[in-house]
């Protein structure tokens, strides 16, 4: 799991306060990633966006180049009683919907009363992925970028980014902030001394 997500814009100046903080950094590319080592023995690394693999030169400004977001991709997030979908040309969206559907939650009735809510809540999250699916569909139809998929691990399409952490019950702002999230610099940073 990344230990910080960065804006592209802001990477150039993150590096400077790691060197600032740690000691001058030295700059490497490997394995598909910006490195850094300071002289106290603090490393971060840096990935780009959209699981791509960084193959540029050892300097911040030319990784933000690199992590520039693709003119055609899109954010699916899924959860059983709700979903959120953006279709995006850069940073701008072009096309987007946030829904949500009554899942029942669970009941402590037991027997037959607890296996028919069961059925019921079951039959409302599959109404709910079919909704979702449509949606996905119809907005994201002829995709050519990637596509950034957080939630159900179950419901993850093939070929998907997956998005780091928990995502919340799919509203604007959290389709806002998987937006951003999905165009952030994943910055994975061990200390000096953290062992």
């Amino acid at each position: 799991m990344p230990d910080v997500l960065v804006p592209p814009s802001r990477v150039p100046r993150w590096v400077q306060n790691f060197s600032t903080r740690h000691g001058r950094a030295v700059l490497i590319v490997a394995d598909g990633a910006l490195h850094g080592t300071a002289e106290d023995g603090s490393t971060f690394v840096a990935r780009l966006p959209f699981a791509r693999e960084y193959a540029g030169p050892a300097d911040p400004a030319a990784f933000v180049e690199a992590a520039a977001a693709p003119t055609d991709w899109g954010v699916l997030l899924v959860r059983k009683g709700g979903f959120a979908v953006a279709r995006l040309n850069g940073t701008t969206v072009t096309a987007s919907k946030v829904g949500k559907r009554h899942v029942q939650g669970r009941t402590k009735a037991g027997g037959w009363s607890q296996q028919r809510f069961a059925r019921r809540r079951d039959n409302q999250a599959r109404a709910a992925l079919e909704a979702a699916d449509a949606h996905a569909a119809r907005i994201l139809d002829r995709l050519s970028g990637p596509l950034v998929y957080g939630g159900i691990e179950e419901a993850t399409p093939a070929g998907a980014v997956r998005l780091a952490g928990h995502i919340a019950d799919p509203r604007r702002d959290v389709l806002e902030k998987a937006i951003g999230d999905a165009q952030s610099a994943i910055l994975f940073v061990t200390n000096a001394g953290d062992d």
